[in-house]
């Protein structure tokens, strides 16, 4: 309620000083079967569908917009989950951009499912902090702070701080994926409750083709994921891991395969696809866009995913997501 009243004035306001209000809907619809046997990861489905609207003002390069995000997950009531509020200000250049409050994390934070699971874009739609981006030509490089638990007697102090960018030339890149994640204890303190730290990161060269308006699309790239994991008073130090991290994807018209391969050491990452603990993962993807309209994409995947060169689990994934244009 106190979310909602917050919401209601700052759009009274914004009404009262602005000439034009501008707005964007968006619904998304989410479909995740995961069939996997090995109990090397859970379990699940998660059918559901997503509403979430802005509503703000532009001035030069400078705007503020209000709104909020709700996940209605089929089967359940519609306040199991409550709806995450959207309030933030963005700076916006040909060179730079800057985020601060709370803003979607749609297309602002990508990073290898090593490093960030996709169930955070389902449960965690809004980075609540903020992030900057510098662009230039040929690259770009990126930073955001995630503010994902306010200590008191039921939450853990939480955070995640997170950096990717690139650079290189019309055929050769360069990624690079950097991730901190904290997570501190309750208030008042828990017996035998020890502080986490944990470091993800990953470098990455590749080669793609620069053929975005033919049939045929693709690249391959591959490089070094790494880890470092902390728990006071618990583990001697920090326990480190490194490991091949190489992907592949080629697409033609409206169908495409992906391939992502991590061989070597496990490793313990707080956000992280769980497959990643295993020292052999390989997953395999076929896709079908089969919606790609302007203002409304539909996907759907087939996965397949290898663990440990022995046991085949597989999952399917169907997304619908409709952007109605900003006004």
């Amino acid at each position: 309620m106190n979310k909602l009243v917050l919401i209601f004035l700052a759009l009274l306001a914004l009404k009262s000083s602005a000439q034009k209000l501008e707005y964007q809907i968006l619904f998304e619809g989410i479909g995740d079967n995961r069939e996997f046997f090995s109990g090397k990861s859970k379990s699940q489905t998660i059918l559901g569908s997503r509403g979430e609207f802005e509503i703000g003002t532009t001035l030069q390069n400078h705007r503020v917009r209000a709104g909020l995000s709700h996940l209605f997950e089929f089967g359940s009531s519609i306040d199991y989950h409550q709806p995450r509020l959207i309030l933030y200000y963005q700076y916006e250049d040909e060179r730079k951009s800057f985020h601060f409050g709370s803003f979607p994390r749609r297309d602002l934070v990508r990073f290898p499912l090593a490093l960030l699971s996709d169930t955070l874009s389902y449960y965690r739609p809004t980075i609540e902090g903020l992030r900057a981006e510098y662009r230039w030509q040929g690259g770009w490089q990126n930073g955001f702070i995630d503010w994902t638990g306010r200590q008191n007697a039921i939450v853990r102090e939480a955070f995640t701080v997170g950096s990717s960018g690139q650079t290189g030339g019309k055929h050769w890149f360069l990624e690079n994926y950097l991730t901190l994640s904290h997570l501190a204890g309750h208030e008042p303190r828990v017996p035998n409750e020890h502080i986490q730290d944990n470091l993800g990161y990953a470098v990455q060269a590749g080669f793609r083709s620069n053929n975005s308006s033919g049939n045929w699309q693709g690249y391959l790239k591959a490089g070094m994921l790494g880890s470092l994991f902390r728990e006071r008073s618990v583990t001697d130090g920090f326990t480190s891991a490194q490991s091949l991290l190489a992907e592949g994807y080629l697409k033609y018209k409206n169908f495409a395969a992906k391939s992502v391969l991590h061989s070597g050491e496990g490793h313990r990452l707080i956000h992280g696809d769980p497959f990643y603990r295993l020292e052999n993962y390989l997953r395999s993807d076929i896709i079908w866009y089969f919606i790609n309209g302007k203002n409304v994409k539909g996907r759907f995947n087939l996965s397949f995913h290898l663990i440990e060169w022995n046991d085949l689990d597989q999952s399917q994934q169907m997304s619908i997501v409709y952007v109605f244009p900003t006004r």
